[in-house]
């Protein structure tokens, strides 16, 4: 009798609650079949290659929770295989353990090098190589949790209007985004992933002495007309690999905040105050920037003559005959474009 045929699989160690996909790579099919029978009664779900070149192709297309991997084997050998499978990374995170009938300590050694999270000598016992699985696929699987979890919640901050990025200071590497920062990247920018805008990257270097040695850097505010983006240095990060990753001389992966304020309150302002359209509330407050005509014509997409007109009907609604008188009567009517509010 098998005693893997159980009606009860989950009394066995390491058994999954759900089914996972486990793809195990041995040349000799009969060393496969019983491992593959107690698996698949344990309620997992098994995939096989019986050899290097289709393991690697099984693993990239499945994508497997955990790879059990015989060690020796023709042409290319498992110790190979590992290590294609970890300079990948699609496959890098899964967990591999290696079937070997070599005890040798340099042969177990060259296994864990290789990328193995574990080993397992030969003749197989199916009952120890679930147990051993069990323990490598909880890990996997609180990691792979972790990350989405720390997924959700920068996503999260998207619906309060603070988006997040993690930047690798190195490179200058754009790692991460959520969907908001991507647009307002684009937007104030014409940057995509995994580009950073050279802006950011400049400031996160400048500022990185600081921010390592627990000082609030300053902030760094980019302009795209009354709208404003501001970049926060929030911490260090180590999502991927903590152990691997830079040393702090080098700067490491950083996440940033950033932040999109705008002074639509103070157009809406200006307009009330003093009966203004739009489009000439605009052109005051670019005037009261101290903004000449062309520059306010580049800004709102408009020629030199056409701000010019609308700086008359402005002059004729405030009772003043110049820029100078106009750009004061607005900033003592609406105290919230002073440069101390305004900015």
């Amino acid at each position: 009798m098998n005693p893997f045929a159980s009606n009860a699989p989950n009394e066995y160690p390491g058994t999954p609650s759900d089914a996972l996909v486990v793809l195990i790579v041995d040349d000799v099919p009969d060393n496969v079949a019983p491992l593959h029978d107690a698996l698949d009664e344990a309620g997992y779900t098994v995939l096989v290659a019986l050899d290097g070149e289709a393991a690697i192709r099984r693993a990239t297309q499945a994508l497997p929770d955990l790879v059990l991997l015989d060690a020796v084997m023709p042409g290319l050998d498992g110790f190979e295989v590992a290590r294609r499978l970890k300079a990948n990374p699609a496959t890098a995170h899964i967990p591999i353990i290696f079937m070997t009938g070599l005890t040798e300590t340099e042969h177990l050694v060259a296994a864990l090098d290789a990328g193995g999270a574990d080993y397992v000598t030969k003749p197989i016992k199916p009952r120890e190589v679930m147990a051993r699985m069990g323990v490598h696929l909880r890990t996997a699987r609180h990691v792979r949790q972790g990350a989405v979890e720390r997924s959700q919640a920068r996503n999260a901050l998207d619906a309060f209007g603070y988006a997040t990025i993690t930047v690798r200071a190195q490179d200058g590497r754009l790692m991460w985004q959520t969907p908001l920062a991507r647009d307002l990247l684009q937007r104030y920018c014409g940057t995509e992933a995994p580009h950073t805008p050279p802006a950011v990257v400049q400031w996160l270097r400048r500022h990185l002495g600081e921010a390592q040695a627990q000082r609030e850097p300053p902030r760094l505010t980019l302009e795209n007309g009354p709208r404003r983006l501001t970049f926060r240095l929030h911490q260090q990060v180590g999502d991927q690999d903590a152990e691997g990753s830079e040393a702090p001389g080098e700067g490491g992966d950083w996440l940033i905040v950033m932040q999109e304020t705008s002074d639509a309150s103070v157009l809406e302002a200006m307009a009330h105050a003093f009966a203004l359209t739009a489009r000439e509330a605009e052109v005051l407050y670019w005037v009261a920037k101290g903004k000449i005509n062309r520059d306010i014509g580049d800004i709102l997409g408009s020629s030199p003559a056409t701000v010019k007109k609308h700086l008359e009907r402005i002059y004729a609604k405030l009772g003043v005959e110049t820029r100078t008188a106009a750009a004061a009567m607005a900033i003592n009517r609406v105290p919230l474009l002073q440069p101390q509010h305004g900015g």
